[in-house]
Order: structure tokens, then sequence, then C-alpha cells
């Protein structure tokens, strides 16, 4: 079986695509940092599924740790396939609030953990042939508008976009697509502003999940450097 490993997959967006690809027959790592019971209900019910599930602790924010959460989940899986980033705190509040510590925090967790991550799984993925990597956004952080509330988060958003599109091009040509998917506000979300949302509705989490089936099957091989925004119109 191919390998996966999602970021941030104990509970959330993160369990919906890493039980997605249990059921579609991966080897999965259930990557978690603080929630160790929610990692390993997930990783059960992964396995109920027919598949290997292994349950991975990491801060991702931290370069060294991150990397060897790759090379375990490498190892373990028999071979990274897949690798989907959804690590990525949010906060919303006052620009003239905004806090240094929130500020590195929002670039930590949503940027800079999305290129340790893939810094090291690319080498492991163009030695096995390629892969599928997807990044979280955020709808409409392609659109570079005054956003004062998630300045800090929406910010690091746009650059997990704009970083992803310049892997994508990168790795084009060693077999290895790089895609960006974008949730607008889902049935998960903290903040829920329906009045905001043209489809006049919250956003289902297997809506999501259906986005990265594609970009991860075999009908997307030439698709990359895209990012797919799965938010009703909100943000457009």
């Amino acid at each position: 079986m191919p390998g996966a490993l999602v970021t941030g997959s104990a509970h959330g967006i993160g369990r919906a695509l890493l039980l997605a690809l249990a059921e579609d027959g991966y080897d999965v790592a259930v990557h978690y940092r603080n929630s160790a019971a929610e990692a390993e209900e997930v990783a059960a019910t992964a396995r109920a599924a027919g598949v290997k599930a292994f349950v991975l602790q990491a801060n991702v924010t931290v370069p060294e740790e991150a990397a060897a959460l790759v090379e375990d989940a490498h190892r373990l899986t028999g071979g990274l396939r897949v690798l989907v980033n959804n690590v990525g705190n949010y906060h919303y509040g006052s620009l003239s609030d905004l806090e240094v510590e929130i500020w590195h925090e929002m670039f930590d967790s949503n940027l800079h953990a999305t290129f340790y991550t893939c810094r090291r799984v690319v080498p492991l993925m163009r030695a096995t042939g390629g892969g599928r990597i997807i990044n979280l956004g955020y709808a409409g952080a392609e659109h570079f508008i005054a956003r004062p509330a998630v300045a800090a988060y929406s910010i690091a958003k746009s650059g997990v976009i704009l970083y992803s599109k310049a892997l994508a091009k990168t790795e084009a040509a060693n077999g290895i697509t790089v895609n960006v998917i974008s949730p607008g506000v889902m049935e998960n979300s903290v903040t829920l502003p329906r009045r905001e949302i043209p489809a006049g509705r919250l956003g289902r989490l297997d809506e999501l999940v259906a986005a990265a089936r594609f970009l991860i099957s075999d009908e997307s091989t030439y698709v990359t450097g895209t990012t797919i925004e799965v938010a009703g119109g909100w943000n457009l």
C-alpha cells in the first residue's frame, strides 16, 4: 500500500482527510502535537478500513521535528506517496492589538511548518518516482486585499500559496504535483459568518475531501500549482 501523512490529523479537517486516504487504501501516519488520545482514536478508525496506521508526535514548527516526522512516516508506511500539510493555527482580532508572539505563531504554524515538511519529503518522493503534496490555504488568500482582523493568518496563507506554486514549478518534471486547497467557512470553523457566504451555507468536510481526492487521483497528474477554493463563493 502507498503511504500518506496528514499533519494535524487528530481532529477536524486533518482527521477527515486522513480517514478518506485510509478508505482509499493508503497506509497512514496520524500526526498530532498535543492530542494523543484523539490521534489514537483516528488511527484505530483508519485500521478498521484495513490499512496500517501509525501515530506520530511532533511540533512541526521546529525544523528538526518536522523533518523527523516525515522520515518516520516514510519509513513506517513503506514510502510516502501523499503529504497533506493541514497544520495551521488561526487568529482573529484587532490589528492594533496583534502581539508579536501571535504574528510569529501564524507564520510558524502555517507557512514555516509547510516549508519544513515539504523540504524533507521532496527528495524522498523524487527517489520513489513522484508523489502528491497538498497544502491547506485560505479562501481569498490569492487576492491581496486588506483583512485587518486576520492579517497575520491571511498573509501566512498567501505565502503558502506562493511557495506551493514555486515548488510545483520546480518539481513538475520529477513527477511531484503540489497544489493548494483553500477552505472557506466550514462546518467546524472557529468563526461562522453565514451572511457573507454567497452559497448561503457552511461547507461540509466531505466537500473538502472530494477536492483532495481529485488532486491525489491519477486523473490529476497534469494539475499542479493550482488552488481549489472550497468556499461557496466566500471571499471572491
